[in-house]
This record gives C-alpha cells, structure tokens and sequence, in this order.
C-alpha cells in the first residue's frame, strides 16, 4: 500500500505548521515539499549545521527560542 502523508497536508488548514529541518538533514527535502504544500499559516527553518537526528538530543542546536515565540503567537 502506498501512502504519502503530505498528499492531503492542506485538509489540516488552517493550522499553523512550523517545520523544522537540519541544513544537512538527509530528510530535508521532505520538510520543503511539505511546506510547499501546506497552507498559511506555515513557517520553515532551516537549522545550520544540523542533520536529521541532531534535533532529537543536540540541545544546542534546537531553536527553542523559534518554538517559543511561534507557539506563542499562533496558539491563543
């Protein structure tokens, strides 16, 4: 059975989707295709230096500040 979740991504409208993504990350191509499939509200970033995993445990790198203010602004 074949499944691509972001075939329907604008059914989850208008839902603010922030997507985050290593520089690096093998998988990167996968948050741009979204994010170009998605509807507004919607914000990419692109993490410098970061590949796929180093988001899950490198805390250094995980732009918390960014989560911060982008759940902050859309979730009231």
């Amino acid at each position: 059975m074949n499944f691509y979740p972001f075939d329907d991504i604008e059914t989850i409208s208008p839902r603010p989707l922030l997507f985050i993504t290593g520089d690096q990350a093998h998988s990167k191509e996968f948050s741009e295709d979204a994010y170009k499939r998605a509807a507004e509200p919607k914000e990419l970033l692109l993490v410098k230096g970061a590949g796929h995993v180093d988001l899950y445990d490198r805390v250094n790198l995980i732009p918390f500040d960014k989560l911060v203010t982008f759940f902050t602004d859309h979730l009231k």
